[in-house]
């Protein structure tokens, strides 16, 4: 009988406690609204949880929030420099927002009048191509693509269609920036006005000279974009295609700070004139066409400064285009890690987010050390035509970009040829390691500083040592000390390539660079 009783004036207190509660909010409508916020709230993020469980079924982008910051370790800001020789190639401007506290009353009135605009709800965004989308929480992405859709269609100002603070909207702001190349016209600062809370009630963004005639230099855009990418799509592979973007806008565009609309990706492209953030702007947007991920990386270089990360296969690089612009041309920057970047680069804002560049199959190696990628020469080289035109099964290290490993004597089937169809002499070849050492050294001397290429022609069986002279290291002993002494030169840079001439000849391609130190 005791529990009865207690089981039913606990029920009584608890209706007496509800309709306390009811009167309550009757006399107080302010605090009904938090309580059904609140309730909706739970709710929404109920239903996201949901949705993420499901994601990969009928959910065309994913909800996932990334969190951490991708792996990457920033460098302490007191060890990080420009070099000498590029000092003065930054030139990157930060997001900047122009504030405005407002009174309720004006608040009112701005959300009457003003609407939001284009919603951007059509829009879906992979964030393996849009990587800062991928940073945001579900409401912060709403105006992620508010902000989108309306910079498309040229709307000044709006009100956000989702609860927001100022800061938040300054974070989606850089996402949307750093996200999208193509949206050149859109400028790197925006203003905001807000409540005393810090609510965001109006967005203003802006709009460079571009916006005046949109539709025609969106054709100009494409059309000098095109240009680069018609080529680059022809090449075989992603890194293929990297490094031919890279070199095109190295010889396409001149480091200029004073140049309009330098912060985008149009002033690389059609003024041919960018600083850093224009000329990683528009490498970011041909990758992007070439469906290769790569993403736009600011921070600090002693100066505020862009680059690139790039994916290429499950790994990631960076990419400093604008740094790799010296005379003469150098990818001294191209294809590196974090750590190499250490003393050079150190990520900032949103970018630390961005995945942490450990890649080895595409590095170039350090400097003084042999890089088994292509070098670009000056002008067009007969020696590099041989080598596109070459089939397959005769090029012997037809991956330049992996280092050469010593395999030993393999089983190649012979090829019955001689000295007349192979088209050489018997002074052509380099019939010893000694003669072919005092070859490298005359031909370096000869054809001087730079970035140069060289020839020569070997007998097939002398392929091997000198296989294991490369892969040990020797070969700078060899010929490359003494050839730097002769030139002046402090570093050097070899890729070495090698085509069969017939089943008893090969030849060998030197792509050189030498470099001396800044003095």
């Amino acid at each position: 009988m005791k529990i009865i009783k207690r089981i039913l004036y606990s029920i009584l207190a608890l209706v007496m406690l509800l309709c306390a509660l009811i009167l309550i909010c009757a006399f107080n409508p302010s605090l009904t609204e938090r309580i059904a916020e609140k309730v909706a709230q739970e709710t929404e993020a109920q239903g996201e949880a949901a949705q993420t469980q499901s994601a990969g079924t009928d959910n065309l982008e994913s909800i996932s929030v990334q969190t951490g910051n991708g792996g990457y370790v920033p460098p302490a800001q007191e060890s990080v420099a420009s070099p000498e020789s590029v000092r003065d190639k930054n030139g990157y401007e930060p997001v900047r927002e122009d504030g405005e506290q407002v009174a309720d009353e004006e608040a009112e009135s701005i959300q009457e009048e003003l609407g939001t605009g284009e919603s951007g709800e059509e829009f879906t965004f992979d964030t393996e191509f849009y990587p800062y989308y991928g940073m945001l929480g579900r409401d912060m992405r709403t105006l992620y693509r508010q902000i989108y859709a309306n910079a498309l269609e040229l709307i000044t100002s709006f009100t956000p269609a989702v609860t927001v603070t100022a800061d938040e909207v300054r974070d989606v702001f850089e996402a949307v920036y750093n996200d999208h190349p193509e949206l050149f016209w859109l400028e790197t600062s925006y203003s905001c006005k807000y409540l005393q809370s810090g609510q965001c009630i109006e967005l203003t963004l802006r709009y460079n000279k571009a916006a005046n005639d949109l539709e025609e230099s969106k054709r100009q855009f494409e059309a000098a974009a095109n240009q680069i990418l018609t080529e680059a799509e022809a090449l075989s592979d992603d890194a293929e295609k990297e490094r031919y973007v890279h070199d095109a806008l190295i010889e396409k565009v001149d480091y200029h700070a004073g140049t309009d609309m330098n912060q985008s990706a149009y002033s690389a492209l059609i003024e041919g004139r960018s600083v850093c953030a224009g000329y990683a702007r528009a490498f970011q947007y041909l990758m992007m066409e070439l469906g290769i991920p790569c993403y736009y990386c600011t921070g600090y270089s002693g100066e505020n400064h862009a680059w690139n990360i790039v994916k290429l296969e499950d790994d990631y690089y960076n990419v400093d285009v604008t740094w790799d612009d010296t005379n003469p041309a150098t990818s001294d920057y191209f294809n590196k890690t974090d750590a190499d970047y250490a003393q050079t680069h150190m990520r900032t804002g949103l970018s630390v987010n961005l995945p942490a560049c450990n890649g080895e199959k595409y590095r170039r190696g350090g400097v003084g050390s042999t890089v088994w990628d292509e070098i670009e020469t000056d002008g067009d080289s007969a020696g590099q035509e041989d080598i596109l035109n070459a089939e397959t099964e005769d090029i012997i290290n037809d991956n330049p970009q992996k280092p050469l490993e010593w395999t030993g004597n393999d089983a190649e089937k012979e090829l019955e040829a001689d000295l007349e169809e192979a088209g050489i002499t018997e002074d052509d070849v380099m019939e010893t390691l000694e003669e072919y050492y005092a070859d490298c050294l005359e031909q370096m001397k000869k054809v001087g500083s730079g970035m140069q290429q060289f020839t020569n022609v070997i007998p097939k069986d002398l392929w091997d040592t000198i296989e294991q002279e490369y892969s040990s290291g020797k070969y700078e002993e060899g010929y490359v000390d003494e050839a730097l002494k002769e030139l002046n030169m402090d570093h050097f840079a070899i890729q070495l390539q090698t085509v069969r001439l017939s089943g008893k000849y090969y030849r060998l391609y030197h792509n050189v660079s030498t470099w001396a130190d800044e003095e």
